[in-house]
């Protein structure tokens, strides 16, 4: 794991970073061919230099975000915006965290992409990779 990553999962109380810890292993684990960093301040994935996952600390808990989630046609993923693609859940506890549905999503991430890493060059145009 990026060490970068690590220090941002231990500088939250515990809740939190027993969230971060658990999030960052399972995607580490199934999403082996992407690359994380912390970027705009919080952890994401990457597969060829386009984001994929990431997680950040908010008010509401911690929100994991698909970059491409709207498509995956995923009750539990909270879509809010037409613009863009990504789709969210929160979480405010480990045992809120269902790890099938963790998997399911996983896969579907690196599957179902929005091209993200273009969209500037495009104007905010997204064209859909997959």
């Amino acid at each position: 794991m990026n060490p970068s990553i690590q220090e941002y999962n231990e500088k939250w109380e515990t809740k939190e970073t027993v969230i971060c810890s658990l999030l960052s292993s399972f995607i580490e684990k199934h999403l082996s061919q992407s690359q994380g960093k912390i970027w705009h301040a919080h952890p994401v994935w990457f597969i060829n230099e386009n984001p994929i996952v990431g997680y950040s600390i908010q008010k509401r808990g911690v929100r994991l975000m698909f970059w491409s989630g709207a498509d995956f046609d995923e009750i539990n993923l909270c879509v809010v915006g037409k613009k863009f693609k990504d789709a969210s859940v929160f979480y405010n506890a480990v045992s809120e965290i269902n790890l099938i549905d963790l998997e399911r999503w996983l896969k579907k991430s690196s599957v179902i992409q929005w091209d993200y890493k273009n969209i500037v060059k495009r104007k905010g145009q997204l064209i859909r990779l997959s």
